[in-house]
């Protein structure tokens, strides 16, 4: 899948987001913040965890760094039933690969645990679907379609 899945998504969902097209990868959250003319607070990722084997899209700020321990308390269950799926298992789940993956939009619907801090922002960027895209979307609008719950799973030292 690609940004141009991304967008038939957006539009057949009725979804309040934009699809941008960058000029260069931009493979760190600094230089997408600086690419877009951003704060990098407003830079989100969205990372694919696996729960005793279940997916789960953890979507963060992409400063934050995902506390794995929080992620498996939230879900009540061990800290070692909880990993961070490698790139193949995150294309096959999802259909897009690492760098580009937005927070909706997959291929299979996903239970969607979004950070607390990412309401922190009016809008926030994340994968957009192509390692050099990126989507611009209010952070509840990512809740709206996703239904997901509003969690704390970040580290607080960060």
């Amino acid at each position: 899948m690609n940004s141009a899945d991304l967008a038939a998504f957006i539009t057949a969902h009725n979804i309040t987001a934009e699809i941008i097209h960058m000029e260069t990868h931009t493979p760190t959250v600094k230089s997408a913040a600086r690419a877009l003319g951003v704060h990098p607070d407003q830079i989100i990722k969205s990372i694919l965890c696996l729960a005793d084997g279940s997916p789960a899209l953890v979507v963060a700020s992409g400063t934050a760094r995902i506390d794995l321990k929080r992620l498996a308390d939230h879900l009540n269950i061990s800290r070692k039933r909880v990993k961070m799926a490698d790139a193949p298992t995150v294309f096959e789940i999802s259909g897009f690969e690492v760098g580009a993956m937005p927070p909706f939009g997959h291929k299979t619907k996903l239970r969607t645990l979004i950070d607390g801090r990412v309401f922190a922002q009016a809008e926030v960027y994340g994968g957009g679907g192509d390692i050099n895209a990126m989507m611009r979307v209010a952070p509840a609008e990512i809740v709206r379609v996703t239904q997901g719950e509003q969690v704390d799973v970040v580290q607080n030292n960060l």
